[in-house]
């Protein structure tokens, strides 16, 4: 029997990183070879004009399992009865912004998607938010939409989690293949702590493949926290294929029971490795069946990395201040 469509809501979808992703979408690359697709494209207005050229792209490309596309800039249209929300788009930092400014601005808009998601989407809906400062913005977008069970809210961290195995993949002179238990702590922002003492490399810890002690805290560390930058710099314009491609992978490992590897995902905060309870951080996370996630337990912290990792939460705690004194909201 053919399989009933996922509907996916993308905000942001003429974006560049919407862009990238609609096609891996559409394909079947996020949800599998036979699973169909119904894609809501929501846009701001002044960007349904390209977002058209775009649904005419999709179209072109006649994807078998593409059953539908709706275009709109109505966030009730957008989310209605979707099956996932992934929010993309977002008011990117601009010269002379500060940080507080960035989290008002998106703030506003995470509060108004949340609160579309909850009155318009399937209550089994699950949401993975990429648009920036995405922890805090994930963590908006949750307080507004109370209909929606919390553990279906994600922040994304894959893209950090995909560069650092690379990064130590090129520096081992091995497959990326081999890298794994790699997670990323805390905010998606240069503070977050991507954990070489707990990855292995093959069989073997990380750091009795890599010794350079120097390299793994003075190189990599700020090489992954910062990496973003530096696709910009080189690029004039930032991520967006990756980031794409990160979307993907976060949504079908979702999707997929965990075989031995976990991964990096930022969720609601219970309290686990003494991490603030009440906000959206990463942590390592494995999937026993659809929709049933969990904390990894048992993971060793050296000191060195719980103070990374406190930083990188003592960030997301200030965030969160600063968003929700502006928004009004309460903790």
């Amino acid at each position: 029997m053919k399989k009933s469509p996922i509907r996916v809501a993308v905000t942001g979808a003429a974006g560049n990183i919407g862009y990238a992703l609609l096609f891996r979408i559409a394909s079947g690359a996020m949800f599998g070879p036979d699973q169909p697709v119904a894609l809501n494209l929501v846009e701001i207005e002044p960007g349904l004009a390209p977002l058209k050229g775009v649904a005419m792209e999709l179209d072109d490309c006649a994807f078998p399992l593409l059953t539908e596309i709706v275009q709109t800039a109505d966030l009730s249209v957008g989310f209605k009865d979707c099956d996932w929300a992934l929010l993309v788009g977002s008011v990117p930092r601009k010269q002379g912004m500060e940080r507080a400014d960035l989290l008002g601005i998106n703030g506003k808009v995470f509060v108004g998607q949340g609160k579309a998601i909850n009155d318009n989407a399937k209550s089994t809906c699950r949401v993975v938010v990429v648009g920036n400062p995405c922890n805090t913005n994930c963590l908006i977008a949750m307080k507004s939409a109370p209909d929606i069970p919390d553990e279906q809210f994600f922040a994304m961290t894959r893209l950090d989690e995909n560069r650092a195995k690379t990064q130590l993949a090129q520096k081992a002179g091995v497959p990326v293949s081999e890298i794994s238990e790699l997670c990323i702590w805390g905010n998606h922002s240069p503070t977050m702590f991507p954990d070489f003492f707990n990855t292995k490399i093959g069989r073997s810890k990380a750091t009795d493949v890599i010794t350079d002690d120097a390299w793994l805290k003075n190189t990599f560390v700020p090489d992954v926290g910062t990496r973003g930058a530096a696709i910009i710099a080189a690029r004039g314009a930032s991520s967006a294929a990756s980031a794409a491609n990160a979307v993907v992978d976060t949504v079908r490992d979702l999707c997929t029971p965990s075989r031995g590897d976990f991964h990096s995902v930022c969720v609601l905060s219970s309290g686990e490795y003494g991490t603030p309870a009440g906000i959206i951080t990463s942590l390592p996370i494995k999937v026993d069946a659809v929709g049933k996630w969990r904390v990894v337990e048992g993971i060793s912290l050296t000191d060195y990395a719980k103070e990374k990792i406190a930083a990188s939460n003592a960030e997301l705690l200030e965030e969160r201040k600063v968003a929700f004194g502006q928004l009004g909201l309460t903790i």
